[in-house]
């Protein structure tokens, strides 16, 4: 029920981004309102409320290009970034900060124990996660025998790395923190503390142990899955079927548009230029470095940006142009710049 309340609840937010004339500004108020209805009205009917903003949010995710403008997205992007950066920045502060109150209420109980306690709950935890990430390597091993999978050798340092560190522990914090104070008894509906108050803190001390001891040492550096192309070549493919899609969609709809319009022709012949360009990068494995033609058009491009910029600034002191479209000018050279730096192979960006 939780995921079907999740769902229901996505929908109707689709269609609210679908049908009304929504702007980014409020599309993006709406992602923020959007997680908290969904867990609302689940934990109102007793149900999950936490299944319900992953199904639900997962269906919003998968329709996102459907019901959401370009600005959208790229505006929507930009604010979650920094709210989930700040957001988990907040999160472990916090868990910090409890930590002195959880061991002051832990009361009679001699710290050294609960230290072992702790230590040894972490270790039970993170050999269940090695069993769990060492049988899933087994099984994937095995399965790419009939079946086609990411890594059909997954290895043992991914396994380890993902046994030991797992999850970050929020999640059984907050399960921990939601612990009651006090319980119903009797008939009489009334109150009274926890009478054993380590059923209370343990957990929280516990959960705080596990969180803290697998984030201890997580700055490992583990090897990409093994693929048979590379990253470099693997988005000189990705470029080169869009290049070869776009001039196969223009021939086929617009073929008389191509030979009329000069602008629909120089769109063309810019992907005709990457394709060539592309299918000979990608079959003879061309290095780009400096001297690789790619790589001087990026950089004369950049070049030209920064140029285009120094215009915009100079004619932003005139009083004959307004500076809300000054600004937008900008916004797109930045845009462009983006888009410049990030289609090149990451082992060769333009700096």
């Amino acid at each position: 029920m939780g995921i079907a309340i999740g769902l229901a609840i996505g929908a109707i937010f689709y269609f609210i981004h679908r049908l009304l004339p929504t702007t980014p500004s409020m599309d993006i108020v709406l992602s923020f309102i959007t997680p908290y209805c969904m867990y609302y009205f689940a934990e109102h009917f007793s149900f999950s409320g936490v299944l319900a903003v992953v199904s639900g949010g997962l269906f919003l995710s998968y329709h996102r290009q459907q019901m959401l403008t370009h600005l959208s997205r790229v505006q929507g992007a930009n604010v979650w970034s920094t709210v989930g950066f700040v957001l988990n920045g907040l999160v472990f502060m916090l868990i910090g900060l409890q930590l002195p109150h959880i061991v002051q209420q832990l009361e009679n109980i001699n710290l050294s124990t609960a230290i072992w306690y702790g230590l040894l709950i972490s270790g039970m935890l993170i050999v269940t996660r090695l069993l769990c990430t060492f049988g899933a390597a087994v099984v994937t091993k095995f399965m790419s025998r009939f079946i086609t999978v990411a890594d059909p050798n997954p290895g043992w340092k991914a396994p380890i790395l993902f046994g030991w560190a797992g999850m970050r522990g929020v999640v059984s914090l907050a399960a921990a923190l939601s612990i009651p104070v006090t319980i119903s008894t009797g008939t009489f509906s009334a109150t009274q503390p926890y009478p054993v108050y380590y059923i209370r803190y343990y957990p929280r001390y516990t959960g705080f142990s596990g969180t803290y001891i697998t984030l201890a040492n997580q700055k490992n550096k583990v090897g990409r899955p093994v693929s048979p192309i590379s990253p470099q070549k693997q988005e000189m493919l990705i470029q080169k079927k869009i290049a070869y899609q776009s001039i196969h969609f223009l021939d086929e709809k617009y073929a008389g548009e191509v030979a009329a319009n000069e602008h629909v022709g120089n769109l063309k012949a810019r992907f005709s230029s990457s394709l060539k360009y592309l299918t000979n990068s990608y079959e003879n494995e061309v290095v780009i470095d400096d001297s690789n033609p790619l790589k001087r058009y990026q950089h004369i491009a950049l070049e030209l940006l920064d140029e285009q910029r120094k215009l915009l600034y100079q004619m932003n002191h005139r009083s004959e142009f307004d500076e809300d479209i000054i600004r937008k000018h900008l916004s797109l050279l930045d845009l462009e710049e983006t888009k410049l730096r990030e289609k090149l192979p990451h082992d060769a960006q333009v700096q």
